[in-house]
Parts: C-alpha cells; sequence; structure tokens
C-alpha cells in the first residue's frame, strides 16, 4: 500500500484508516481448514488447474468486490480463482460476463463459493 497521500490529501495503508480517514478493524482470513481446491468439488470449473483462492466473508462491502477484480486483473489463464463469500455475489456477476470470464457458484456450509476463469 501507499503511503503517500491520496486525492483526499490524507496517506492511506498501514495506519488502519481508510480514504476518508475512517479507522477499520484489519482482519485476518479465515482458516477454512479446507485445502482451496476441494472447493471446486461439484462445480463445472477446470479441476485440472492451479487455484488461485480469497476468502472475503468477513471483508464489508465493496471490498469483497473490488479485492475480487484487482485480483482476476492479474489471473492466467492456466489458473482458476476460487472467492468464498457469505454471501452470493450478485454484483460480481455482470462485471465478470463485461470481461468475458466463466463462472459458476454453489452454497456450502461455510458460504457461497464462486469459481471463476477464463474460458
Amino acid at each position: 500500500m501507499s503511503h503517500t497521500p491520496n486525492a483526499f490529501g490524507r496517506k492511506t495503508g498501514g495506519d488502519g484508516t481508510n480514504t476518508f480517514g475512517v479507522n477499520f478493524l484489519l482482519r485476518r482470513p479465515h482458516d477454512t481448514g479446507m485445502e482451496h481446491e476441494a472447493y471446486l468439488d461439484g462445480l463445472d470449473a477446470p479441476s485440472e488447474r492451479a487455484v488461485s483462492f480469497l476468502d472475503v466473508r468477513e471483508l464489508p462491502p465493496p471490498e469483497p468486490l473490488t479485492e475480487t477484480m484487482n485480483r482476476l486483473a492479474a489471473l492466467d489463464g492456466e489458473t482458476v480463482f476460487v472467492q468464498l463469500n457469505d454471501r452470493e455475489p450478485k454484483f460480481l456477476y455482470p462485471k465478470l460476463d463485461d470481461r468475458g470470464f466463466a463462472y459458476c457458484s454453489a452454497e456450502r456450509e461455510d458460504g457461497v463459493v464462486t469459481a471463476i476463469w477464463d474460458p
């Protein structure tokens, strides 16, 4: 993260405040206890590719969408991106359609799993 002033003249990153100077709690992702590849079981997603995993269940909106889109920008054609969310990511689907990604979602015991890949 950058520690230089943003458009609002505030420094961002590292100090637990966002762009608007509001304090927030930095959290660690859940330890799901599952191998990330196991989230692909039962989904119509390529299983022979590497898996990039992101647990966004504790992130407040719009961070799950923002973080997912940032990670997808660096996704190569040989990797399936797997997002674990506490709800269906309805605002993500149109963005994936616009960018030509293939995806599928399924509700699981610990959240909604969405697999995203370059077809």
